[in-house]
């Protein structure tokens, strides 16, 4: 597909929603596995707008074998006993109640490898206003969603990482609405990601769920940031949606003396481009601007910072300065309490950690993770690597899966482009070669450097060709994108060719190199040989890390490393009794730090490694 007709598609997906998938639900309650297309808004900045939190106890109904989508059960109709000969199988009051945001595995036990349906409930009151508008927003959900206000279907949508929302405007009734979801989390085989990935599936509503109030005609979205190579240059656009699209809009940035004022143009579309003088935002110093965004009738407000990457040869350039990124990955889970973490206090967990271990540069893993951890990392002075679940087993070519990646990448860059934090959108991870992987990773990069040519694309692959003690980065997809991305597991999953010092490594790419993966399985406290990979001991993985760097000092055209992973986390793939509690848990045990935020001895080869590091 061309890039200017991926383009007209992003376009429109700002005003539509993409809901597709097995077993989600048609209108008439049958299910479906075609693509449906239902129109919707994509509201930016949820925080920054007029909303009520419906966060909370959620009524709830475990359906294992999916009978409430046929028409005889039609749980969705929340039908209750109206004469003396009525009587229906189900029913939301007296049963499980869960909390939302929240997956239901960890929060009842007999749910803990739960994969299938759950219906939820919410009950709210509203009071109808004829010149405001509303929308129910969802910051995630896993992995399919039916939603039914007031027992009308009012939407569907497939993937658990990425934002939506429906209008309910002329649906909701005044006074007492009822929302009932529901989530199935069953992994399909042209899901996304597909059936085999390597964590844990947590289902349910693991997000913020928000009632979302806007003036008739609003601020829909806008994209401001400072244009690709400059550092005095902001560009962007301002979006409105409504019955009167061509107003005069403003933009105020205070601090910076910045008042412009510009107006749509009969579709409500305006760009902006305005000269600045600014405080770049940096990991030393993560300045971050109050932009104030209003039109004739409705106004906005948000922190935005300013800063520009780019790649030059093998050098990446954070503000015209050479940046040596210092990161690492982790999952959104909670593994002290083995739960998806979903709050702001979750965030502040994970990224202290990452912080403490001395990182200016996060790898969120394997998905979008919530809007807590990308505003908090940016808060905290951390670049920031976001990537879509394409991960292996990704069946590419099918015109199908296509539509899905293409609305997942429009929702990750929709909900993100304003944070400066994230310099890297990821198109995948550990996919295998092949002509139809290409197109599609090759259209995916295009596409996402139209709607954003300021950030830099990557995509991290695993397959590399060894010839004796010499290593070659020879994967054709990396001429399409900004900088190469291995994982590696020499130590664990691969033999070392020769001594680490000895490897040589060599790149077929004029391009920078981020080290995306590399580490091994410790159980912590498990001491013992330090050579010996099935020990699974503290002192084998920290040789492993020591000898790691070793060999990574002597790769010229390295510029970031990313060791796999900050702390241990759950997946189902992982069944050693002992080493890994497959009987209970099922861990991987590649952390730095134990499922009990524990420091392994390879946290501290890590931690002074970036110490010392340029």
């Amino acid at each position: 597909m061309k890039v200017k007709s991926r383009f007209l598609i992003f376009i429109l997906l700002i005003t539509t929603h993409f809901s597709y998938g097995q077993g989600i639900m048609a209108d008439d309650g049958a299910t479906r596995s075609d693509i449906r297309i239902a129109r919707q808004s994509r509201l930016g900045n949820i925080p920054g707008r007029k909303f009520t939190s419906l966060n909370g106890k959620w009524n709830a109904i475990i359906d294992p074998y999916d009978f409430g989508i046929g028409s005889w059960a039609a749980i969705w109709k929340d039908q209750k006993p109206k004469g003396k000969t009525d009587f229906y199988e189900y029913s939301f009051e007296g049963g499980v109640v869960f909390d939302v945001p929240g997956d239901f595995n960890s929060q009842l036990p007999e749910l803990t490898f739960f994969e299938g349906t759950v219906w939820y409930k919410k009950t709210f009151d509203y009071k109808k206003n004829s010149d405001k508008r509303a929308y129910i927003h969802f910051d995630g959900v896993n992995y399919a969603a039916d939603i039914f206000l007031n027992s009308e279907k009012i939407g569907s949508h497939e993937g658990g990482f990425t934002p939506f929302q429906f209008e309910l405007t002329d649906k909701v009734k005044e006074g007492n609405n009822s929302i009932i979801i529901r989530v199935n989390n069953q992994r399909i085989k042209d899901g996304i990601p597909a059936l085999g990935f390597d964590w844990f599936n947590y289902g349910g509503i693991t997000r913020d769920v928000s009632l979302v109030e806007t003036p008739e005609s609003y601020i829909e979205d806008y994209f401001i940031q400072l244009a690709k190579g400059s550092e005095k240059q902001i560009e962007g656009w301002v979006k409105l949606n409504g019955s009167k699209p061509g107003q005069n809009v403003r933009i105020q940035i205070p601090e910076a003396k910045i008042d412009l004022k510009a107006k749509t143009n009969a579709e409500g579309y305006v760009k902006v481009n305005i000269p600045a003088k600014l405080t770049l935002w940096s990991p030393e110093y993560p300045k971050l601007y109050n932009v104030l965004i209003s039109s004739e009738t409705d106004k906005i407000e948000e922190e935005i910072g300013f800063r520009n990457i780019a790649v030059k040869g093998t050098d990446i350039f954070l503000n015209g300065k050479s940046i040596f990124l210092k990161g690492v990955s982790f999952h959104e889970e909670i593994p002290q309490d083995k739960r998806r973490a979903y709050s702001e206090s979750d965030a502040k967990t994970l990224l202290t950690w990452a912080k403490e271990l001395g990182c200016n540069f996060i790898r969120l893993a394997h998905y979008p993770q919530n809007d807590h951890i990308v505003r908090m990392a940016e808060k905290m002075g951390l670049m920031m690597w976001e990537e879509i679940p394409v991960y292996q087993g990704i069946a590419f070519g099918d015109a199908k899966m296509q539509s899905k990646m293409d609305a997942m990448l429009s929702e990750m860059v929709n909900r993100d482009k304003n944070r400066c934090g994230i310099i890297i959108w990821s198109m995948s991870n550990e996919t295998s070669p092949g002509k139809a992987r290409n197109t599609s990773i090759i259209n995916m990069a295009k596409f996402t450097k139209s709607i954003d040519p300021t950030r830099l694309i990557a995509s991290a692959f695993n397959k590399i060709d060894y010839n004796g003690n010499t290593i070659t980065i020879s994967d054709t997809l990396s001429r399409h994108l900004d900088v190469i991305s291995v994982n590696q597991y020499l130590g664990w999953y691969n033999k070392w060719p020769s001594k680490p010092e000895e490897v040589v490594w060599k790149s077929e790419f004029n391009k920078p190199l981020i080290m995306s993966e590399f580490g091994a399985e410790a159980l912590y406290g498990n001491h013992g040989a330090s050579d010996i990979a099935s020990s699974w001991t503290e002192e084998y993985q920290e040789q492993l890390y020591k000898d790691q760097l070793t060999m990574l000092k002597n790769i010229p055209f390295l510029r970031g490393s990313c060791p796999w992973i900050l702390v241990d986390f759950r997946s189902p793939r992982r069944l050693h009794p002992t080493l890994q509690d497959g009987q209970n848990g099922m861990w991987n045990r590649k952390g730095l730090l134990s499922d009990k935020g524990y420091k392994k001895k390879a946290w501290f080869v890590m931690h002074n490694y970036y110490k010392n590091i340029k």
